[in-house]
């Protein structure tokens, strides 16, 4: 289907937005030209703040706008924008249950030429343990679009998770988001892989490889991350062999942790491809971090057959 870019489609869906609804807002951290937010800025220049490199007091902002009754949407790279202002997202936006949407930027390792500081391995597990977040994880530019839409449609925070480079498009503008469910791209019967993000692609492939060996595979592509679809889970796991999860996070606290929690109790044996509890560093292109942290779906591969 071709590569496409999920920063574009956060940009174009808030332009969208913003000639539908008048209460949209939008802030970035001098990333616009990274985040795509530029497109907004374009079209809503009295409803843009360029907030400079200040996460805290961009989100500090957006909860003022937010509470004034604006649907504010800021945006950083996601390791800033979850790590730096963390104490303005738990203290003010979560506990006040503001209407404020966390674009995370090049999530993952996806900024693969800036090294562990700009590279967020940690980012879903720091908003998932704060109490009423919803965060989405879309695996290409059509859903990064109905997530942006989604995003502006739920009362209270969100963090939307978008990474740096183009991926595959595994969806299209019909094919269904339904939040807080987990979302079947191919269908199989020996072993089910969950994935998010720049994944579901590597499980996509994952699938095609172990067909040829036989080994029917099931893709299940968590586009909602919390509030997370247990029950879906139980069921998909309790229909298959094993269960593997694929992930550009680190395992601990991601979705790795997130399954196996759902999968207490039973008897499926599980596995993940994850990041494991180490940072990131620099690369000459994506696909040298994902090869060196096993994030493909080779080592998908391999793991479903150890298990089968």
């Amino acid at each position: 289907m071709g590569k496409s870019s999920q920063r574009i489609a956060y940009g174009e869906e808030l332009v969208k937005l913003g000639y539908e609804n008048p209460d949209i807002v939008v802030l970035d951290a001098d990333l616009c030209k990274s985040t795509m937010s530029c497109l907004f800025q374009e079209a809503f220049p009295e409803r843009f703040f360029e907030m400079g490199i200040a996460e805290q007091n961009m989100l500090s902002t957006a909860a003022g706008l937010a509470a004034g009754g604006k649907i504010a949407f800021a945006g950083s790279f996601a390791v800033f924008a979850t790590g730096r202002a963390y104490d303005q997202i738990r203290q003010t936006i979560a506990i006040g249950r503001l209407n404020v949407k966390l674009c995370g930027s090049s999530c993952g390792l996806s900024d693969f030429g800036d090294g562990s500081t700009h590279q967020s391995v940690e980012d879903v597990a720091i908003m998932n343990v704060i109490p009423g977040m919803t965060i989405l994880t879309p695996c290409d530019a059509a859903e990064t679009g109905k997530a942006v839409r989604a995003a502006s449609e739920i009362d209270g925070p969100v963090y939307i998770r978008v990474p740096r480079n183009p991926l595959e498009d595994h969806t299209t503008a019909d094919t269904p988001f339904d939040f807080g469910k987990i979302n079947v791209l191919a269908d199989g019967t020996d072993i089910a892989i969950f994935a998010h993000g720049v994944m579901v692609d590597e499980a996509i492939k994952a699938r095609q490889s172990l067909a040829l060996d036989g080994i029917s595979a099931k893709v299940v592509n968590v586009n909602t991350f919390k509030p997370f679809d247990r029950e879906g889970t139980l069921r998909i796991a309790k229909s298959v062999r094993a269960v593997i999860t694929a992930e550009d996070h680190s395992y601990v606290g991601g979705l790795a942790s997130i399954v196996a929690f759902a999968l207490k109790g039973t008897a499926v044996p599980m596995d993940y491809v994850a990041i494991e509890d180490i940072f990131g560093q620099s690369a000459q292109n994506p696909e040298e971090l994902m090869e060196l942290y096993g994030l493909t779906a080779e080592n998908i591969v391999k793991k479903a057959k150890a298990l089968l």
